[in-house]
């Protein structure tokens, strides 16, 4: 049987390609409500600190009773329906829905279902690239069936595995389909072709666009460009000269739905880290035992990344953010790769030999960079890891 094209066509040679983006709706606010249904039908903000304690003993928080720096991860649609958004500052979003439901993240949790639903997927569908825990693009042009039943088969497969709903979009290319999944939240299935983009993506706010930001908007809107469709209308020319040879011309052609970027279906990590924001100014040296534990638990978090995901680090990153919003990042390159949290500390506190530790700190985060696939290294038969003495991390006195 061969595969159905319905109405696609990408303009270009060979079968016409169907990508799909499939996302998930309100993702980790979701999983929550699959453990807590008694919060279905509420405005629920997931956000602030890590779970420490099961929510049984803590019980449920409301919004107005925050006091904190912490930002929304998601939130239900629900609380969306208010204005709370994703990267908003969790006081903004009681002022916004005071009665809300405010829960710390799980996020050992959320990154569990993700591999089941994404395993899910892969079941039907095998060519997937991986571009976060709530989001995949998948190639189903080789795949025999129309292509509305196949996405049908595609939500079913997540529903079933986790009792989640997502979104889908299919259209020739990953700009096309990243857009369509947006357009019928939650739990939606958009089918577009090319000849769908003047009456589905011109009318639609520049800033829809993946890769179209903040500054890139407000540079257009001061050019009295608003929607796809004004940028479309663009002179190409215009455009070049005002925002670059690069990306000006990019602006013309995803404008145009053009995109012939194929999936990336193997993709390396170039690193991988944590990083957390502390719910108030710490001082390394008033706060230093505190500031420890937190370091401390980032390298066993870290760590513990490295070994889910099979890497080795070559060198390791500091990141500190200081309470005027400065920030300073350090490196420290690795004799040989590693993974453990105790060689990672090590590492960290080498960086922190190498930065100002005078004022008050916001943010603490580390990087594991240069890595290497375990099962690739051969370390030398000699080889020895020398490993930090137990102690503090902060030397304030040096």
């Amino acid at each position: 049987m061969t595969p159905s094209r319905d109405s696609f066509a990408d303009g270009g040679p060979g079968p016409a390609r169907r990508i799909a983006h499939l996302d998930m709706d309100a993702y980790f606010a979701s999983v929550e409500l699959l453990r807590h249904p008694e919060l279905r039908g509420q405005p629920v903000v997931i956000g602030g600190r890590r779970r420490t304690a099961p929510l049984e003993a803590t019980g449920f928080q409301r919004l107005r009773t925050y006091a904190g720096r912490g930002v929304v991860t998601t939130a239900t649609y629900e609380a969306r329906a208010f204005g709370v958004r994703s990267g908003m500052g969790l006081m903004k979003a009681a002022a916004l829905a005071p009665e809300a439901i405010l829960l710390p993240g799980d996020y050992e949790t959320y990154s569990r279902f993700s591999r089941t639903f994404k395993a899910a997927v892969a079941a039907i569908a095998p060519r997937i690239e991986d571009r976060g825990i709530d989001e995949i693009f998948i190639d189903l042009t080789d795949l025999p069936g129309e292509t509305r039943d196949l996405a049908q088969r595609l939500k079913e497969a997540v529903r079933q595995a986790t009792g989640l709903s997502c979104s889908i979009g299919v259209t020739p290319n990953k700009l096309l389909s990243k857009l369509a999944s947006e357009l019928q939240k939650p739990d939606g299935l958009t089918i577009l072709s090319l000849e769908d983009i003047p009456t589905r993506i011109w009318p639609l706010p520049c800033s829809a666009i993946n890769g179209i930001g903040p500054k890139a908007s407000a540079k257009l809107e001061a050019l009295q460009i608003r929607t796809i469709g004004d940028l479309a209308e663009a002179d190409p020319a215009m455009l070049v000269e005002r925002f670059g040879q690069s990306y000006g011309a990019w602006l013309h052609e995803a404008a145009h739905g053009r995109d012939d970027r194929p999936l990336a279906t193997s993709r390396e990590p170039k690193s991988i880290s944590r990083e957390t924001t502390f719910e108030r100014d710490l001082h390394p040296k008033h706060d230093r035992e505190e500031l420890t534990r937190i370091l401390l638990r980032l390298c066993e978090r870290l760590a513990e990344d490295l070994a889910r995901k099979g890497y080795l680090a070559g060198n390791v990153g500091l990141k500190l953010r200081y309470a005027d919003f400065s920030t300073i990042t350090r490196d420290h390159a690795l004799e040989g790769p590693v993974a453990e949290a105790k060689a990672l500390r090590d590492a960290v506190r080498t960086c922190l030999r190498r930065v100002p530790l005078d004022r008050k700190l916001r943010l603490l985060g580390i990087r594991a960079g240069s890595l290497v696939r375990r099962e690739d290294h051969r370390p030398p038969a000699n080889a020895t890891l020398r490993v930090a003495e137990p102690g503090l991390f902060l030397d304030t006195e040096r």
